[in-house]
C-alpha cells in the first residue's frame, strides 16, 4: 500500500526533508518526500501500522525549527515501486498552507565552527546550517528552494555542493550556504561613497567603533546604525545625527553574562534573550549599568538583544563592549535596506559594513518583554514574521487587510488562515507608504493572492483607507469593509486567544476613529465576533490643536485645566500653565472655548499626557510613549491608594481625577495612584458585566498597568505573545471581515 501523507507549517527551510529522509532509512521504509506549495508531501510503501508509527516518530523528533500544524494521510492506488526512500525535486504550488519560514539567530554549532581555526568556515561572517540564518529576508518565491531566494546568485564551491546535497549533512538543502570562496562577502565605504580597502575589515569596523565613531551595518533584515554604548560622545552624536533627542536605543551585547552586568534579569527573561528569534527584550536597569546615560535617558529599562548573526558576533568579539544597534533610518522612515537608501543617511554615518546578499524583504528586530511570566511583543518582527494565526471558521473569499496608520501591518486571509506582515512602521511618508504598498505585493506575489475583499479602518485621512478606497476604485467588483478602530483591536486579542463569545472588551489607546466621528481611545465595549455596543468611555476632552496635541502633553493637561477653572486657570500657578506665555494661554482658550481645531477626544493615552504635564515630568514629547515610559519609573508599589471617580451615562470624568492630581504633594503618589486608579476603573466596570475581560489597544503595553491588571483581575485575557498596539489591527479586520452582514 502506498500512503500520502501531506504535513503542514513551518516544514520548508528548517531541515525537514532531510529529517524525514534519516528517519525513513533508519526505519527501512521506501518512498520519497519533496516541498509543495502545502508544506511538505511524503510518500510512503509501507503498512498502516508502520505509516502511523513513522507519524509518531516524526512528531516526538521533529527538527527544532519546525512546527507541525496538521498531518494528513491519505492512501493512493499503487502505480509505482520505489527502490529505497528518496528527496524529490520541490513542487511549485501556490497554496498559503506553506508557510515562510523566519529569519532564526545563528544556532551553536555554527558558532562554534565560527570560532574554531581549523574549520574552513572560520570567522565567516555568513555561517548558516538548516537549523539557523536568514529565511523571510531572503525568499522571493515559494517553495522555499536556492533558485527563489537572494542566494540563487551565488555559485556553490564543490565542498559546499557536497555538504548542500548530502542528506545527512547539516547544511542539506541549507539554501544561504556559501563560505569564504563562494558565498556573499563584506566590503566598506565612506560616507563619501568611496571604497574603504582593508586587509581585514571586521578588525577595520571595531576600530572605527572603538574610536567613538558610527557605522552603518547591513545585517539580516536591514542596516543599523552602531556605535560604542558606553561612550557618552558616541552616542550623543548619533543623537543628534539621526534627530532622536531621548527615545531610548537598542542595545546589543555578545553574550548573556554581558546582559547580566547591565540589567536584572529573571530565567524568563534570560530564555527569550537566549532563543533562537533574539527579539530586543526590554529590561529593569541594574542602578551600577556601566552603559552611556544618553542610551535610554530619564528611564528605568533598557532594551537589550544578543547578537543573532555571525557578523555581529564577530563585531562583538572583538570589541569585548556593547553596542548601539538601532534602526537605521530617520523617525517615521521606512528601515533602509538597500545601499543606495543607506547612501541617503551617509550624513548620519562615518562608514559602511556592506555586504553583497540582497534583503529582498524588510524586516526589524522584534521587541518584547516579560510581566507576570508572559510574555508579550511590542514589535512582531526578525525572528516572529511572518505570523501566521487562524480564523475561527473558513471564508471562501480572499480578504487583504491594510490595518491601521500607526505601527503598520498588512494581512492576506485564505480559507481559515491570515498571514500577518512584519512590522511595517508608522505611515508619515511618501516612502513608508510605498514600503507598506511593497509587502503587500510580497504577500501577493508568493501567495498568488488577489483580494476579493479589502478591510480598513474607518478612519478617512489614513494613508491605508486611502489605498484601500484605491484598490475598490481600481476594480469595481472588489468588496470594501471599514471596521472600526478599537473593535478591531479587541476582536485580535480575540482571536489570538480563540475566543468567540460575548466579552467586554476594553480598548485603551492614543487615538482611533470612533463612530461619531470624535477620537476614541478609552473605549468600553460589550462584543463577539459578529457585533459590538460601546458601554462605556472616557468623558470627551478636547485636543487643543489637534494633532500637536498628541505631540505636547501640556495642551491636553490645559484642556483639563480649562475644564475646571475656566478662564480662572490663568493665574494658576502650575507648570503646565508656566510652560506658555501669557497671551498663548489666552489664546488657547479661546481655542479650546470655541472648538477651533480642537476635537473631542475619549483617549486614555492622552491621560498619561495629561498626567505627566500637569506633574511637570514632561511638557512637549520627543516620541510616542514619552510620557506613559515616564511615569512608569515613578511608580511606587507601596502605594496603593487610588482617586475617587464616577462613572456617569456610561462616562467616567477625568477632569474630576484632574483636580485631585493637582493638590498631591508628592510626584510618586500622584503617579502611583494614577495608575491604581486606571486599573480601579477597569475592575469596576468588569464587576457590571458577568463577562471575560478583554483588553487591546497600545495603552496596554505599559508594564505597570499591566501588572496592576493581572494583580487584581487574575482571569483577565490579554494579548500574550500578540501585539496590544495597532500593529494588531489588521488581524482584527480579517476576523471582523467574515462577518460582513453586521458591518
Amino acid at each position: 500500500m502506498i500512503f500520502a501523507i501531506e504535513i503542514r507549517g513551518v516544514v520548508q527551510g528548517v531541515g525537514f526533508r532531510p529529517f524525514i529522509y534519516n528517519l525513513a532509512a533508519s526505519s527501512g521504509l521506501k518512498g520519497q518526500v519533496s516541498n509543495n506549495g502545502y508544506g511538505v508531501l511524503i510518500l510512503l510503501d509501507a503498512t498502516r501500522e508502520k505509516v502511523d508509527g513513522f507519524i509518531r516518530q516524526i512528531r516526538q523528533n521533529k527538527p527544532p525549527l519546525s512546527e507541525i500544524d496538521s498531518i494528513k494521510i491519505t492512501q493512493i492506488k499503487k502505480t509505482k515501486s520505489f527502490e529505497g526512500f528518496s528527496i524529490q525535486i520541490s513542487k511549485s504550488a501556490k497554496l498559503l498552507s506553506s508557510k515562510i519560514p523566519s529569519d532564526i539567530a545563528m544556532c551553536e554549532e555554527c558558532e562554534s565552527e565560527l570560532s574554531d581555526k581549523t574549520n574552513r568556515r572560520f570567522e565567516y561572517p555568513f555561517i548558516t546550517c538548516t537549523n539557523c540564518g536568514p529565511r523571510y529576508s531572503i525568499i522571493k518565491n515559494l517553495p522555499y528552494d536556492r533558485k527563489n531566494t537572494s542566494m540563487d546568485e551565488f555559485i556553490m564551491c564543490k565542498k559546499c555542493e557536497a555538504e548542500y546535497k548530502n542528506p545527512q549533512d547539516r547544511r542539506y538543502h541549507a539554501q544561504p550556504i556559501g563560505c569564504h570562496e563562494c558565498g556573499p562577502a563584506l566590503s566598506l565605504y565612506e560616507s563619501n561613497g568611496k571604497k574603504i580597502e582593508s586587509e581585514n575589515i571586521i578588525d577595520e569596523v571595531v576600530q572605527t567603533i572603538a574610536d567613538g565613531r558610527i557605522v552603518a551595518i547591513k545585517g539580516i533584515g536591514g542596516y543599523h546604525l552602531v556605535c560604542d554604548a558606553s561612550n557618552d560622545s558616541a552616542v550623543e552624536l548619533l543623537r543628534e545625527r539621526k534627530r532622536r533627542p531621548s527615545k531610548p536605543f537598542g542595545v546589543m551585547v555578545k553574550d548573556i553574562d554581558t546582559s547580566k552586568h547591565l540589567a536584572y534579569i529573571s530565567e524568563k527573561e534570560e530564555a527569550l534573550l537566549n532563543s533562537n528569534r533574539r527579539p530586543i527584550v526590554l529590561l529593569q536597569k541594574r542602578d551600577d549599568y556601566a552603559l552611556s546615560r544618553y542610551v535610554a535617558p530619564n528611564i528605568s529599562q533598557i532594551g537589550l538583544f544578543l547578537a543573532y548573526t555571525p557578523l555581529h558576533y564577530l563585531i562583538l568579539q572583538k570589541l569585548e563592549r556593547p553596542i548601539v544597534a538601532t534602526s537605521a533610518n530617520i523617525s517615521d522612515e521606512p528601515l533602509c535596506r538597500t545601499y543606495d537608501e543607506i547612501m541617503g543617511l551617509s550624513s548620519v554615518w562615518d562608514c559602511c559594513l556592506e555586504h553583497n546578499r540582497e534583503i529582498v524583504n524588510g524586516c526589524d528586530d522584534s521587541v518584547a518583554f516579560v510581566e507576570n511570566e508572559k510574555i508579550f511583543m511590542l514589535r512582531e518582527a526578525r525572528g516572529y514574521a511572518p505570523l501566521y494565526l487562524k480564523l475561527l471558521h473558513k471564508t471562501d473569499k480572499k480578504i487583504l487587510s491594510l490595518g491601521a496608520n500607526q505601527k503598520s501591518t498588512v494581512a492576506i486571509t485564505i480559507e481559515d488562515s491570515v498571514v500577518l506582515s512584519p512590522y511595517i512602521g508608522d505611515l508619515g511618508s511618501l516612502s513608508s507608504v510605498e514600503h507598506f504598498k511593497s509587502h503587500i505585493e510580497t504577500l501577493k506575489r508568493i501567495y498568488d493572492f488577489t483580494p476579493d475583499v479589502v478591510v480598513c479602518d474607518k478612519h478617512p485621512n489614513y494613508e491605508s483607507t486611502k489605498y484601500a478606497k484605491e484598490l475598490k476604485a481600481q476594480n469595481e467588483v472588489i468588496e470594501l469593509v471599514q471596521v472600526q478602530h478599537h473593535y478591531a483591536h479587541i476582536l485580535a486579542t480575540m482571536g489570538v486567544e480563540g475566543i468567540a463569545s460575548k466579552v467586554l472588551g476594553v480598548s485603551f489607546d492614543g487615538t482611533g476613529y470612533g463612530d461619531d466621528g470624535n477620537l476614541w481611545g478609552g473605549e468600553f465595549f460589550v462584543c463577539d465576533n459578529s457585533s459590538y455596543k460601546r458601554v462605556g468611555q472616557f468623558k470627551y476632552f478636547r485636543l487643543i490643536g489637534g494633532e500637536r496635541a498628541i505631540k505636547e502633553p501640556r495642551r491636553v493637561a490645559l484642556s483639563f485645566l480649562f475644564e475646571i477653572y475656566g478662564d480662572e486657570a490663568f493665574k494658576l500657578n502650575n507648570q503646565t500653565i508656566n510652560s506658555f506665555s501669557s497671551s498663548e494661554i489666552k489664546t488657547l482658550y479661546t481655542v479650546w472655548k470655541n472648538g477651533l481645531n480642537s476635537p473631542l477626544s475619549s483617549s486614555c493615552g492622552r491621560l498619561f499626557d495629561a498626567v505627566a504635564s500637569l506633574l511637570d515630568i514632561v511638557q512637549i514629547c520627543s516620541y510616542e510613549g514619552e510620557s506613559g515610559l515616564l511615569l512608569e519609573s515613578l511608580y511606587d508599589e507601596n502605594i496603593t491608594e487610588y482617586y475617587e471617580f464616577g462613572v456617569q451615562d456610561f462616562e467616567i470624568d477625568f477632569s474630576q481625577i484632574a483636580k485631585q492630581i493637582l493638590v498631591e504633594k508628592d510626584v510618586h503618589v500622584a503617579v502611583s495612584k494614577f495608575f491604581n486608579t486606571i486599573v480601579e476603573i477597569i475592575y469596576d466596570m468588569y464587576k457590571k458585566y458577568d463577562l471575560p475581560l478583554v483588553l487591546s489597544g497600545g495603552v496596554f503595553q505599559n508594564r505597570v498597568l499591566l501588572r496592576l491588571i493581572m494583580r487584581k483581575i487574575p482571569d483577565v485575557i490579554l494579548p500574550e505573545m500578540f501585539v496590544a498596539n495597532d500593529a494588531a489591527i489588521a488581524y482584527g479586520q480579517a476576523i471582523a471581515a467574515l462577518n460582513l452582514k453586521t458591518l
